[in-house]
């Protein structure tokens, strides 16, 4: 069986609607993480220590705050894949993604904001892949 890193199997996952998501409404979101603190003079966005069940939201919502042409680069302790796959669902040909440091111990994924798009109102799902 696949392990819960491996591309192929969230890509199955992904392609067969079998992704387990995790609600996140980012308008209510936890206050008291500040997407303007997560991001250092550097534009790295490092999401090790924040609890995956509101990381994907945060994540989410830096980019869609981002300046049209503007970047982040997303710093994370495993793969960002399932994040790659809900982009590409939910915002297709809005973002490129540009893998820098590929682990094994730590990931960064340059993401730059190619079209503008409000936060949607509605909830977005999330997966981090029981991370």
């Amino acid at each position: 069986m696949a392990s819960v890193d491996d591309d192929r199997s969230w890509e199955d996952r992904y392609r067969r609607g079998t992704l387990i998501p995790i609600y996140l409404n980012i308008k209510k979101m936890n206050t008291e993480i500040q997407t303007e603190n997560l991001i250092g003079p550097d534009k790295v966005m490092d999401v090790r220590p924040i609890p995956c069940s509101i990381k994907h939201g945060l994540i989410i919502r830096t980019w869609l705050e981002l300046p049209v042409g503007d970047h982040f680069t997303l710093l994370n302790d495993h793969d960002p894949v399932p994040l790659y796959y809900q982009f590409s669902a939910q915002w297709p040909e809005a973002f490129t993604w540009e893998y820098l440091v590929r682990g094994p111990e730590e990931f960064r994924v340059k993401i730059t904001k190619l079209k503008a798009f409000e936060a949607p109102a509605e909830e977005i799902a999330g997966c981090c892949g029981g991370h």
